[in-house]
């Protein structure tokens, strides 16, 4: 067995190795424009980010990020300073679930990778926050292709909170989990799980 704690999540692909790959043919779109417009193009970050704000973008849904203005320009600059006409999106209001998605946020950053970049991070913590509001599993809830791009994501940013998820747990729910026990409340379903297709599977039989 490896040392490495992270050695189970070692085939889980990286962005940079097919960053066109969404299913839908919009966002794969939408994601070369934004690629068109990266600092960096080579960078897996710059990947992740255009895939994550894709799959917003096309539906008109860029406060669904949940980035605040300040956050949002930073990003763009840090990653997308060629684009012409930076879009802001529309007020955040995570109305009844702010308290949600504030502590899974402060959650999130309390396991930031020292090899990222700290305001990545906190964009990231953000987006994965209000993404959990959603009714969906986390990976579509994101724009993202699967569950592995989730891992890999989750592995590169927060890696000491992935090693916790020894029962290989689906991501909203652990993520939900974790946030509960450290807030010491019983576990229970993130905001969005009623109403995604296997929230009996996930918590039918309290698993």
């Amino acid at each position: 067995m490896s040392d490495d704690p992270l050695s189970r999540f070692a085939t889980a692909p990286a962005f940079g190795a097919d960053p066109l790959a969404p299913p839908d043919a919009q966002v794969a779109v939408r994601t070369r424009e934004w690629l068109a417009a990266a600092t960096d193009a080579a960078s897996p970050d710059t990947h992740l980010f255009a895939k994550l704000i894709a799959a917003r973008d096309v539906r008109n849904e860029l406060a669904l990020l949940g980035l605040p203005a300040p956050a949002w320009r930073a990003l763009l600059e840090r990653h997308f300073a060629h684009l012409a006409a930076p879009r802001l999106p529309l007020a955040v209001n995570s109305g009844e679930h702010a308290y949600f998605v504030d502590t899974l946020r402060a959650l999130l950053l309390t396991h930031v990778s020292a090899a990222v970049h700290a305001d990545d991070a906190h964009c990231l913590a953000s987006i994965i926050a209000h993404a959990c509001l959603r009714p969906d599993h986390l990976w579509r809830d994101l724009g993202l292709t699967g569950r592995e791009e989730v891992t890999w994501m989750l592995t590169r940013y927060f890696p000491t909170l992935v090693v916790l998820n020894t029962a290989n747990l689906r991501w909203k729910k652990f993520l939900a989990q974790q946030r509960a026990l450290s807030l010491g409340q019983p576990r229970g379903p993130a905001p969005g799980c009623p109403g995604c297709e296997d929230y009996g599977y996930c918590f039918g039989e309290r698993r």
